[in-house]
């Protein structure tokens, strides 16, 4: 006995034909923006609170204040990073999703239909969108409607410029079939470009990193070697001008108590090369400030773990 159809109202079918019609995403930046700033606050009112010395806390007011830093780069750096590790696999896999259309659309079948037919393949992380634009068809959606809902979900400039003239080949009637092949190819080769673009790219982004770390270095090794050499020869100057009667030699004076200024100089300089750094390294390797805030973070961490924990430079 077959199975019974379940039959739907009309309110249900009119709710399942606006989630199908559905553009937007989830996206989840505003939400992991504020949830940011506000540890960024919270961090920043205890770095007050421990310079204006009202409370003892277990952090210095510095600490507090890449604690706030750190807070504000990691969430944001982290999942802008992963959107687009995500756009860039759906962006790999619709040739192959195009190419298999063109193959279906050359047995006569119309775009929609191909477009149905191709849904059943496997095509990686654009599977999901693939198969939410077939069942769109299938509820009567035209084909190049469903195309343009597709391209506002995933909003790249490959995907919108592909659409476009896949949408535009559609409208203007013939055979769309070798429009699909010549997209298919056109974006095979963008892939191809911004991929070798990447290699050369990742190189210069390594030498942000081996500049930043040498730079960590000499702090390390002026902050070790040379400040505590010049401390002990202000300490002797002075003896020698004590013994003398004297308040200082005349153009042998070391101002002893500039040190520990020089000290924080070199941390707030460290801090500012790894923020600076970082966003150069993101907008080097792919031309957006948010990632590279996950190369700040990395700097900045870096950073602080080897000059405040590690050494202990104040």
């Amino acid at each position: 006995m077959p199975p019974q159809q379940v039959k739907m109202t009309d309110a249900e079918r009119e709710k399942a034909l606006k989630r199908l019609l559905a553009t937007e995403k989830a996206d989840m930046t505003k939400t992991i923006m504020g949830v940011s700033i506000g540890i960024m606050a919270v961090c920043v009112f205890l770095g007050v609170i421990d310079y204006i010395e009202s409370a003892d806390l277990p952090f210095e007011w510095i600490d507090y204040v890449i604690f706030a830093m750190l807070a504000f780069l990691a969430p944001t750096g982290f999942y802008m990073s992963a959107r687009e590790k995500t756009v860039r696999e759906i962006e790999m896999r619709l040739p192959d999703f195009l190419r298999d259309v063109a193959e279906a659309g050359r047995f006569g079948m119309t775009l929609a239909d191909a477009i149905v037919v191709a849904s059943s393949g496997r095509y990686g992380r654009l599977t999901p969108e693939i198969k939410k634009m077939a069942a769109q068809i299938e509820w009567g959606v035209p084909a190049s409607e469903a195309i343009r809902l597709f391209a506002e979900r995933v909003k790249t400039p490959l995907v919108t410029r592909m659409t476009s003239i896949i949408m535009k080949a559609n409208d203007a009637g013939g055979n769309v079939a070798d429009v699909l092949s010549m997209v298919s190819h056109d974006a095979k080769e963008t892939i191809l470009t911004q991929e070798e673009r990447g290699v050369t790219m990742q190189t210069y982004v390594l030498v942000v990193y081996i500049a930043f770390f040498v730079f960590i270095a000499t702090i390390l090794i002026l902050q070790g070697q040379f400040l505590p050499k010049m401390e002990e020869a202000g300490r002797q100057v002075s003896e020698a001008a004590e013994a003398q009667g004297i308040e200082e030699i005349p153009g042998v004076s070391i101002h002893v108590e500039t040190i520990d200024t020089v000290g924080f100089i070199f941390l707030l300089s460290v801090i500012v090369h790894a923020v600076g750094d970082g966003l150069l390294a993101g907008v080097i390797q792919k031309g957006s400030i948010p990632i590279g805030m996950r190369h700040s973070f990395i700097m900045l961490l870096a950073g602080f773990l080897t000059l405040r924990v590690l050494f202990g430079v104040d």
